[in-house]
């Protein structure tokens, strides 16, 4: 019998490592997934308030890449870089994020897509190599509320763009 199964939380082997952040959607599964799944959406909704995405190139498969461009309100570029690493359409999402592809800082993030009755509960786990660049991310990038607008964004998007299809 596992900790959890007798009653005793356990704590995650990369807790102190980890942002997680969590939202849900009006909208089922397949069509938050879908929002991932190319570009056209994609570059619409990502990032957080006020950012903007350019893509230079994008191929949804694994081992496929998303580069892109963030551009921030204040006008700063951020060069973005992502590989696919698992999907499993349309309940989770695995991928390496860093600014280039041999970026040694580069973090894990697992999005999970639960139907929650006719909406969708979808998580976003990151995980950074050291609880440095995590707490970097946070103090300095202000991962948790950045992450809290993407998903925000998401949710308005697919809501008021997707849906009316």
């Amino acid at each position: 019998m596992s900790a959890t199964e007798q009653g005793t939380p356990t704590r995650s082997a990369t807790a102190d490592r980890e942002i997680v952040v969590s939202r849900t959607i009006d909208a089922p599964p397949e069509l938050v997934f879908e929002a991932f799944t190319d570009v056209r959406h994609l570059s619409r909704w990502w990032g957080p308030e006020g950012f903007t995405t350019t893509t230079r190139a994008f191929e949804f498969r694994v081992g496929g890449v998303w580069d892109f461009v963030m551009h921030g309100p204040d006008g700063t570029d951020y060069q973005e870089w992502i590989t696919w690493t698992e999907l499993a359409p349309p309940e989770r999402i695995s991928m390496l994020h860093g600014e280039t592809r041999d970026d040694p800082n580069a973090f894990e993030s697992v999005l999970t897509f639960e139907p929650d009755g006719a909406a969708t509960r979808i998580e976003m786990r990151t995980v950074f190599p050291t609880r440095e660049l995590r707490d970097e991310a946070a103090e300095k990038y202000h991962a948790v509320e950045s992450g809290r607008q993407t998903l925000g964004n998401l949710a308005a998007y697919v809501t008021e763009t997707v849906r009316k299809r």
